[in-house]
């Protein structure tokens, strides 16, 4: 079968990958139905694993093994869980994938599992305080294309703000393959932070705060 990741690609990762200190896992739930990315997501999550013994994989049924998806409040596939692994426990930080991670949000995912390693968000004090007076739950669903060089940076923001808060949830969300669920949302350019289902809306890569004002506002502070 021939490699997702190139050998100058797999080189870069794994200077990358010196810089993961903490055990990271990825759940990757998939469906034998109705999923054209699901076998190629699990080949290259298995292309990245290679690359470091700080990263492991464990592959679910969206539908077979639905205690488990309903465990990590998984209801689509593909999604990807990226998970903290602490002994035989996963600390679940809320970062999720709806999608293929490809093109540039692949970027995304390294960046991810090095976050995730190092446990810490690297959010500005401001922003960390906002996120520890938070009093109820925060959806962050991120519309991406592959294509958009911007998204990644919105991407990450979210996934930071889930990484920062156990109130927080944020998930890339690849518009062309949930096409309904961008239609419901009205997504008409990317990237889109759409706010606890509609509450609020961000399109664009914005600063930290520009997010926190807008997450404030969908709270309705």
């Amino acid at each position: 079968m021939e490699k997702l990741i190139n050998e100058e690609i797999a080189g870069q990762i794994k200077e990358l990958f010196a810089e993961l200190n903490q055990p990271v896992e990825v759940l990757f739930f998939s469906k034998t139905q109705g999923c054209e990315t699901c076998t190629e997501i699990e080949q290259l999550i298995g292309e990245v694993v290679e690359l470091s013994d700080m990263v492991g994989v464990q592959v679910f049924d969206v539908e077979s093994d639905g205690e488990i998806a309903a465990s990590y409040h998984v209801t689509e596939a593909p999604t990807l869980v990226i998970a903290a692994k602490e002994g035989d426990q996963l600390v679940d930080y809320g970062v999720r994938f709806l999608g293929a991670p490809a093109g540039h949000e692949f970027t995304s995912l390294i960046h991810d599992l090095l976050m995730v390693s190092k446990r810490q968000s690297d959010l500005s004090d401001d922003a960390r305080s906002f996120l520890a007076g938070l009093d109820q739950p925060v959806l962050l669903q991120v519309f991406v294309t592959p294509t958009c060089p911007y998204c990644p940076q919105a991407v990450l923001l979210a996934h930071k703000m889930a990484m920062e808060s156990d109130l927080v949830q944020a998930e890339m969300v690849e518009a062309t393959e949930f096409r309904e669920l961008a239609d419901t949302f009205n997504v008409r350019g990317v990237p889109q932070t759409t706010i606890n289902a509609g509450a609020g809306t961000v399109v664009g890569a914005v600063p930290e705060q520009s997010l926190v004002e807008n997450i404030q506002k969908s709270l309705g502070r």
